[in-house]
């Protein structure tokens, strides 16, 4: 049981940091790389094909995010399973989330690649970028199964506690990502396709070692008897997940429309937004994790029926995450403008617009820092308590704000509308779980 962590016993503000801060390292490694592999496609191939990048984006988003609310809800129910110490339904779930998750997969890949091009032709994708655009999306797409096996590995390790198998594992892919974007992309020159393929490829490997990882644990214990289909659980399990990835994909569907809105703007602005984006996850990834603790925490205590553990969890994740944003915010403050340089050669034809365009958006994003991360503690204890809906409606809330100000307040506020569309998304994705947590607090705490 080494690899677990029991966060029923203990102080909560230290069982949360010392799982937390693993995954952070995670998290910032993975947006290293992907940073590496945006800049090496920017720098290496030019501000078209990062345009081509970026405005495959948000389709691919749709595909990512669907996967990655369907394994955290799943997760959940492996969290309060292990607090429970009821390993039987614990090793039951993990199997049938394996089987929902090659199934959607699947479905998920051919989707993707059938309506490839066709979506980015609805998005009045430029001409001269759409074909870099259509190579990126549909060989990311190509790799969807590799991608859900990745999330699915490492949301079961994290769901013990373990956040350095997840983290030893990005490590792995992440040397191997850029090492493969630099022969592909600046030695073999396939541009756009290999900064793609190396990034499946690395997925894979991510989730090989975590697969590894899992089997060392002691009460996973996978029979025949796991295996065996099981309706109710699935549909426990569907029933809880998928409000989460609506969640997501309603917010991914909000950003496809916004971004035939940014299309119109010209390359140099998509290309501008793209690199703003590429760092986006990285002011993301800390809360992130931070949401992966507090998740697991809230879950393994709600399995215990220690709630009032809950309660004192909530409460140190708002501190937390007060601190965590005004660190991420400062450091985009003093070193924004030279990270976006790491995408965009000021050299090349509207290389230095881009960079004005991609540095207004960034530092009024890090201003709002502090209302993206109180989201994920609002958001994790209605997970953990077995409350997905809120999250969903949470979603439709963005979705709404990116829409109306992305194709209404735009006419009347002119292009500078959409600089402001994401934090106006933030508030209101924390209205919407923060709000519902507080009516219903004395009935789940």
């Amino acid at each position: 049981m080494s690899r677990t962590k029991d966060m029923t016993v203990g102080s909560p503000s230290k069982l949360i940091l010392q799982f937390a801060l693993p995954l952070v390292v995670t998290n910032m490694g993975q947006q290293f790389y992907m940073i590496a592999d945006a800049a090496i496609v920017g720098r290496g191939v030019g501000v078209d094909a990062l345009a081509s990048v970026g405005a495959a984006d948000w389709i691919y988003w749709l595909i990512l995010w669907t996967i990655i609310g369907l394994t955290q809800g799943f997760s959940t129910f492996v969290s309060r399973f292990f607090g429970d110490k009821n390993y039987k339904d614990m090793n039951r779930t993990i199997a049938m989330s394996v089987i929902l998750c090659a199934l959607i997969g699947v479905i998920l890949t051919v989707a993707g690649i059938l309506s490839a091009r066709p979506i980015l032709e609805a998005l009045d994708t430029p001409s001269d970028i759409i074909n870099g655009a259509e190579i990126y999306l549909i060989t990311m797409v190509s790799g969807t199964l590799a991608v859900s096996a990745y999330n699915m590995a490492s949301s079961i390790l994290r769901a013990f506690g373990d956040g350095k198998s997840p983290l030893i594992a990005m490590l792995i892919a992440a040397v191997l990502n850029i090492g493969l974007d630099l022969l592909f992309v600046m030695t073999f020159n396939w541009g756009i396709f290999g900064a793609a393929f190396a990034s499946v490829l690395a997925q894979f490997v991510s989730f090989i070692y975590c697969f590894v990882q899992i089997r060392k644990i002691d009460c996973v214990k996978l029979g025949r008897s796991s295996w065996k289909i099981s309706f109710p659980m699935l549909k426990k399990l569907l029933g809880f997940s998928i409000p989460l990835a609506l969640q997501y994909m309603v917010i991914a569907l909000g950003g496809i429309i916004l971004q035939s809105t940014i299309n119109l703007q010209g390359k140099a602005f998509v290309a501008g937004y793209t690199a703003v984006n590429k760092l986006y996850g990285f002011l993301e990834c800390t809360a992130i994790s931070l949401g992966a603790a507090f998740t697991t925490f809230f879950a393994q205590n709600f399995g215990a029926g220690k709630k009032q553990r809950v309660e004192q969890g909530i409460k140190t994740g708002i501190k937390l995450c007060i601190i965590a944003s005004l660190v991420v915010s400062a450091i985009i403050l003093v070193f924004g403008k030279s990270m976006l340089q790491l995408f965009l050669d000021v050299n090349e034809k509207g290389g230095m617009e881009a960079l004005e365009i991609g540095w207004h958006y960034l530092w009024i994003m890090a201003l709002c820092m502090a209302i993206l991360y109180i989201i994920y503690v609002y958001r994790s204890v209605l997970q953990a308590a077995e409350i997905s809906v809120w999250s969903m409606v949470s979603g439709f809330g963005e979705l709404f704000v990116r829409v109306i100000m992305g194709k209404v307040v735009i006419h009347w506020l002119g292009v500078d509308t959409l600089f402001f569309i994401e934090p106006v998304a933030w508030v209101a994705a924390l209205l919407f779980v923060m709000v519902p947590y507080y009516i219903i607090k004395k009935t789940i705490l």
